[in-house]
């Protein structure tokens, strides 16, 4: 696991504390989208598609600082847009890290080698650059010749100067499992810290929706991926459980209030992913007023075919609480890549078309 020890034991201490509080609902990660403008145009992003009038909205510091301070979570992630864009993103970074969190600033790297004096090696501050393969393949997936270079180009000055840095990388249609590991043995050769690696989610505004890995074909990917990583030094940025999820060993549900969003709008319901439930003006609002029933993969189709790591690490940390010696074979043994994969749960919507009138009727009715 590519996350040093000091800041597992912060978590930890974290987790311990909300278990003997008795918390049922708590945040593990910030995810604090302070903007939405980016300087690129993602075939598969679902966040730019917005008027100049929201695209040109800011967090100012303040704002940052009463969600970091409010949600009380020991991770922050800064998503975006491109963070680096917001003139205060040294100011907030400079906020967070007095506040002793640990900060995941999330960024394309076309502005990383002009912004970098503007910042301080710090060990709760890591530089998660977006890379999502080899210089063809990210090229293609940020529709723009030229980016991948560039992205490594910082990677090797930030990590030259000290610098925490690890990649973040999305997979779609079309990878292979030899393609990604010959992309993760680059990345490693860099001297990263570590990779997140999770399925590209099918944002209803991305402009293209053919290029989403769904369902079957995701695990058999992954499966793929970890057979071929059993012979390399991978340094992967997740739990060891949440691995064993994408490679279709675990039923997990996700559980959407481990990563909540505060953006331009306010506190998105239900999560960082979908972004026409609804907004709460307080996280407090968040917990209490979202219908947390009505989400996740067997309740709510438009999160049938996500395995994002916003909505399942959190499960699998759960998970690992709850069962220490689990966690601790899958670790020791890796995500199993072959056998039956665990049966999934029928989705309570797809329940309810089959009982509807027209079903009763004898009228068959095609669950999508």
């Amino acid at each position: 696991m590519g996350v040093p020890l000091r800041q597992q034991i912060a978590v930890g201490t974290y987790l311990l504390k909300q278990k003997l509080k008795g918390v049922k609902k708590y945040p593990m990660v910030l995810m604090l989208e302070p903007l939405f403008r980016c300087n690129l145009a993602c075939a598969g992003c679902g966040k730019i598609d917005y008027p100049d009038h929201i695209l040109d909205q800011r967090l100012s510091v303040e704002q940052c600082m009463e969600a970091v301070d409010e949600c009380g979570a020991p991770m922050v992630s800064i998503p975006g847009g491109e963070p680096l864009i917001h003139k205060e993103m040294p100011q907030i970074v400079a906020g967070i890290i007095a506040r002793k969190k640990y900060i995941y600033l999330c960024t394309n790297a076309l502005l990383l080698k002009k912004k970098m004096d503007d910042y301080t090696p710090s060990p709760y501050l890591t530089f998660s650059i977006h890379l999502d393969g080899l210089k063809e393949r990210h090229d293609a997936s940020v529709c723009q010749d030229g980016v991948f270079d560039r992205a490594v180009e910082a990677i090797k000055l930030a990590v030259a100067r000290g610098f925490r840095v690890t990649v973040n990388c999305t997979l779609f249609q079309g990878e292979t499992p030899e393609d990604v590991a010959e992309f993760l043995d680059y990345a490693m050769e860099l001297g990263i810290e570590g990779a997140t690696i999770a399925p590209g989610f099918s944002y209803e505004r991305a402009p293209r929706q053919d290029i989403f890995i769904k369902g079957k074909d995701t695990k058999n990917l992954f499966r793929g991926i970890f057979k071929l990583g059993k012979t390399r030094n991978w340094k992967l940025n997740h739990s060891t459980l949440y691995l064993d999820f994408l490679a279709g060993n675990q039923n997990y549900q996700c559980t959407p209030w481990g990563n909540p969003t505060r953006n331009v709008f306010g506190w998105q319901k239900p999560c960082y992913l979908l972004s026409d439930e609804g907004y709460a003006s307080s996280f407090q609002e968040l917990l209490e007023d979202t219908p947390w029933e009505k989400y996740g993969n067997s309740s709510n189709p438009k999160c049938a075919q996500c395995m994002a790591h916003c909505g399942y690490e959190a499960t699998a940390v759960e998970d690992m609480l709850q069962h220490p010696v689990k966690a601790l074979l899958t670790s020791l043994r890796g995500p199993r890549t072959t056998g039956p994969m665990v049966a999934e749960s029928t989705p309570k919507w797809a329940s309810e078309k089959l009982k509807s009138p027209a079903t009763l009727a004898g009228i068959p009715v095609k669950v999508e």
